[in-house]
């Protein structure tokens, strides 16, 4: 038999089970019953794990979070969501209008115009790729013509001209 997991009674029983009571995700639920089974009944990580239906050493992780850092340990925001954004979607859109404004009167803005801007609002460097993707997600979309096709040939057009029936 190994070792029996205990928690700190950070909070009461009947805090935790209200917590149960309200949380939405499985995820969260089955958090706060491995901290509410290590409080009320403590007994070894393997035997909470398979009353649970979680991995022993996700049992040892909790439970230690839990007493190293109370309540707040459980309570992370969860998967998705921008957790990684330098900046909110309305941070974003504010450093994008300033150059929408500037697009108005007349004044084409790229992406390394952008740049700058974006970095003094997020605090330091940025990458190119960053930027366009700022801009992507705040449907910034300024379609130029080319001024010549890529493959054009000055000397094949005037050949061309001459060459061509006239009608």
């Amino acid at each position: 038999m190994g070792r029996v997991t205990r928690a700190v009674e950070h909070l009461q029983v009947e805090e935790i089970d209200e917590r149960i009571k309200h949380a939405t995700e499985a995820w969260r639920i089955r958090r706060w019953q491995v901290v509410r089974c290590a409080l009320v009944h403590p007994k070894p990580a393997a035997e909470i794990a398979l009353e649970i239906g979680l991995a022993r050493q996700t049992v040892h992780n909790l439970v230690a979070a839990y007493n190293r850092h109370g309540p707040k340990a459980l309570e992370s925001p969860g998967k998705g969501r921008r957790q990684r954004a330098y900046l909110s979607l309305e941070q974003e859109q504010v450093v994008v209008d300033q150059f929408l404004k500037q697009s108005e009167v007349g004044r084409v803005s790229t992406g390394l115009q952008v740049k700058p801007a974006l970095e003094k609002a997020v605090g330091h460097q940025v990458a190119k790729t960053t930027v366009y993707r700022v801009l992507k997600r705040h449907q910034w979309r300024k379609v130029v013509p080319r001024p010549r096709h890529p493959k054009s040939s000055a000397v094949e057009q005037e050949a061309f001209k001459k060459t061509f029936p006239t009608r």
